[in-house]
Parts: C-alpha cells; structure tokens; sequence
C-alpha cells in the first residue's frame, strides 16, 4: 500500500455515531463517538427508532468534527468506508447513505465493511501486524463467535451463540438483579468484589463444539434471584455477579484454548464490547500465559463501537481496490465468510 492514505470512516450500526480519519489502516488521527447510552437506559435497552433519529441529528456534525480534529478536508482523503452490517437496519442507512452522499460529491472510492470484520481489526490499531494463523474470539451485545483467520481477510467462523449473545445475557441478568443499562460495566464491577459460591451451570454442548449457549445460564440466574425472594433472604448480589461471570468466563476461556489447541495458532486477539470487560481480559491473559501465543486485547476504547475500527478493516479492501457501488444498502444479515 501507498504511503499515507487516508480513510474517512464512519459507524452507525447500532448506538454509537462515529467517524474517524485513519491513516493506511494503522493510525487513528481521529476518532469521534456520540454515545446514547442515556437515551436508551430508561428503556432498559436500545429502541431502534430512537437510534436512528440520533444518527440522523448526529451524523453530519460528528463527521466535521473527525476531519477537524484529524486537520484533514475530504480532498485530502483517499475513501469512504461505512459499516454495512450486521446491525439494526434503520441505523446503518443513516451511515450508509452519509458515506454514499460523500463519496459521490468528492469522487472517492466507496467500502462498505462488516462490523465484526471492523472489532477484529481494531487489534490492527494497537499492533505492527497480525500473527496468522490467528483465532478471534469476538463478544458483544449481538455476537458470541469463535473465528479462525488463515489470513489477512481469510474469516472462517468456528463457533457462534445458538441463543442468547454473551452481552444479551450481561444485559438480562443485570435487568433481572436490579442493575441499570448497559448492565455489563455494573455486573464486571459487583464480580470483582464477590465469590463465586452460588452454583451456575456451564453449557458446554457437545464435546467437539466450538458454539456458544448462555440462554440456560441467564434462566438458573433468574431462579437463583426467585428463590432468595421466597425464602425472604438477603440477595448475594456480588457474590451472584462473580458466580455468573465465572460461569461466562470459564466457557469463553477454554473454548478458545481448544480451538487455538486444535487449529495450532500463533495469536488470540479479543474483540467486541464485552472485551472491555476486566474479568475477561484478566482471565484470557493468564490462560495463555504459558503458552506460546501471542494474546492481544484492544484498549477499552477501541472494543466498543467505534469508526476507527472500520477504517482498519477498510485497509483491506482499499489495498486490493474491492470497492462497493452506490447500490450499497444496510445488510443485517451480512456474511462474514463472504465479506
């Protein structure tokens, strides 16, 4: 690749309006979120139309302020990328159709990215290179997935949630114990000041599986709390949170150790919102403390939804010219494999 292309990327796909100015996939020269967390929280989660309404507000001024804040104008830049899917639908149009409008006023080529593509390569921003053959276990609100990378852009997704996604299940038990949205930040927290004595279950699935199931988990949680209220007791709150996340934890640790056993990896790189999750982190770490993979795991601002990320993962495609039309749409069920 050239030296000092520039790409202008821009993410919508969920609660997050961002974009960024990202210099040949590496360095962020800006990275610009509007978060609408409070929006949100008094409904205990995110509203589609809300988040879309936002976007619509927020787009335009968020992508002023990346090219200031970069101290780049769109002559200066090289491509447009935008987050494609998967997502609510009504947000990625907002993006889409911004970064469409952009790309045909200045004459620049067009990306459409896929947003798990977009947290993988996050790990882009903060290392000289990746390390294939590499696994990525990615863990959001939305996903639960194992992936094994051959190479650059080379996904094959090993292992997926059948029900609920990891953060989905942070999010129901926080709901369920009393805690607000987003209800992951609050359970990490309560954890690391609890035992893990409360029993909880670990869905292992068949013995050769790499899938993931937290629905059975989350239910023996809402039992757990039932029964305390029955007997009248005094609910173990931080005790119940290290005990629930230890269930998590346990189950996304060692299905990564198996599979980077199994495909004989060189790197684990984490990635999705729940990445910013201490406990997680902690325990990824040590696991593979003695072995001899290398372990990366983004900063705490590059996990959750961010535009830079995007603009890594667009590196790829911008070094090999695979760029979308102006047909581009807002796919929710975007393929990685095939991306």
């Amino acid at each position: 690749m050239m030296n000092d292309e520039l790409i202008l990327a821009i993410e919508t796909s969920c609660d997050e309006t961002s974009a960024a100015v990202v210099r040949n996939g590496r360095h962020v020269l800006s990275n610009i979120v509007s978060s609408q967390v409070e929006s949100h929280k008094r409904f205990g989660g995110v509203v589609p139309e809300i988040a879309s309404r936002h976007h619509v507000e927020q787009i335009t001024i968020i992508v002023e302020e990346a090219l200031n804040e970069a101290d780049v104008s769109f002559a200066d830049l090289d491509a447009v990328a935008v987050t494609e899917g998967p997502g609510l639908v009504g947000a990625l149009l907002i993006g889409v159709h911004a970064a469409k409008a952009i790309a045909f006023a200045y004459d620049l080529p067009l990306i459409g990215v896929h947003h798990i593509a977009g947290h993988i390569y996050a790990n882009q921003l903060i290392m000289e290179s990746f390390h294939f053959p590499a696994i990525a276990l990615v863990v959001s609100g939305g996903h639960t997935e194992l992936v094994f990378l051959k190479e650059h852009g080379a996904f094959e997704v090993i292992g997926e949630t059948r029900d609920d996604a990891v953060g989905e299940a942070y999010d129901k038990v926080a709901r369920t114990i009393g805690l607000p949205y987003p209800g992951g930040p609050h359970i990490d927290r309560l954890a690391a000041e609890g035992e893990p004595t409360i029993s909880l279950p670990r869905a292992w699935l068949e013995p050769d599986s790499y899938d993931f199931s937290f629905s059975g988990l989350k239910s023996a949680v809402i039992n757990t709390v039932h029964n305390y209220k029955q007997r009248n007791e005094q609910l173990p709150i931080n005790d119940l949170a290290a005990s629930f996340q230890a269930s998590v934890i346990d189950v996304l640790v060692q299905k990564t150790k198996r599979a980077a056993s199994e495909y004989g990896v060189k790197q684990i790189v984490l990635a999705g919102g729940v990445a910013a999750n201490k406990g997680l982190r902690t325990a990824l770490k040590d696991s593979f403390a003695e072995w001899n993979v290398e372990v990366s795991i983004p900063p705490l601002h590059l996990c959750t939804d961010n535009a830079a990320m995007i603009g890594a993962a667009a590196s790829l495609k911008l070094r090999t010219k695979q760029f979308s039309g102006y047909d581009l749409n807002g796919n929710p069920a975007i393929d990685l494999e095939q991306w």
